[in-house]
């Protein structure tokens, strides 16, 4: 499989590519890795130094790799964290580019915007041009809840609810939505869990849930489950398979007492997962 992946680069610590990247490799993954910012770190720490990749340069960055005569080779394309307005078109483009090149190709989007405890951290241009230009030409999303609940115009808590708001985003264009960071609020207490939908059915994985934030383990989720999902075509599978890499990676860093994921460190996790965690069928 060859995945090209359009997002932000940190030098040190890892969100972005510089999250997602080394464990696709790791399962086997050929990556075309292209920077949207290009900084220091993650804004997590209130400071940061280096720029925003202005879009032209980013597109003329993608027109190099396609006149290298990448294009048809590229199965998926997979973009996150969107800094600036302008780059949401440059990664259309890109996929439309794609497409043509290889109508098998797939785009998978995870449309970065926030969470349900500290709110829109991206520009207020992001999330409308998420919703309104970028995730409608997508063929699988990542949003966590809350993401899902602003694309949608809706609320979900309950399983039935976020069912709901799945079919919704579904029907915006994507065929399949994974929900992660599911936190309804009648689960069990300790967990957290993500959900499936794509048009076989919906499955749902519980895993403890651990008191830190991780930051970029949303972009090593939506980095696995694409490429498995692309490989296997089975949504639960997919899940299970993230679910097992994603939770012994967090584990691994909450238990060395590290603010940046251990990414390096977990790379077993990724090539030979587990499957601790079994998905439950929900509809």
């Amino acid at each position: 499989m060859k995945l090209l992946s359009i997002q932000s680069v940190v030098a040190h610590g890892h969100v972005g590519n510089s999250a997602a990247v080394f464990p696709l490799q790791r399962i086997g993954v050929e990556v075309v890795p292209v920077p949207t910012v290009n900084f220091s770190n993650h804004t997590g720490y209130g400071a940061w130094r280096g720029p925003l990749i202005p879009p032209p340069d980013v597109a003329e960055i993608l027109l190099g790799v396609e006149e290298r005569g990448v294009f048809p080779q590229i199965d998926v394309v997979l973009s996150g964290y969107q800094g600036g307005v302008g780059i949401g078109d440059v990664i259309v483009d890109a996929v439309r580019r794609v497409k043509a090149a290889n109508p098998s190709a797939l785009y998978a989007c995870d449309p970065v915007m926030g969470n349900a405890k500290s709110g829109c951290f991206v520009a207020p241009e992001i999330p409308s041009l998420l919703r309104d230009r970028v995730v409608p030409v997508a063929d699988i999303i990542t949003p966590n809840q809350f993401e899902l609940g602003f694309l949608t115009g809706t609320e979900p808590a309950s399983i039935e609810s976020i069912l709901a708001s799945a079919d919704l985003a579904r029907a915006m264009g994507p065929s399949t939505v994974l929900v992660t960071s599911v936190e309804r609020p009648d689960r069990e207490e300790g967990v957290i869990e993500m959900l499936v939908v794509d048009g076989a059915g919906a499955w749902l994985v519980t895993t403890p849930h651990l008191p830190f934030k991780a930051n970029g383990s949303g972009d090593v989720t939506a980095a696995l489950f694409t490429a498995h999902y692309v490989k296997t075509g089975n949504a639960a599978v997919s899940l299970e398979r993230t679910a097992s890499s994603v939770f012994d990676l967090i584990e691994m860093t909450y238990r060395a007492g590290e603010r940046e994921l251990q990414l390096v460190q977990a790379q077993e996790f990724y090539a030979a997962p587990r499957m601790q965690f079994s998905a439950k069928q929900v509809r």
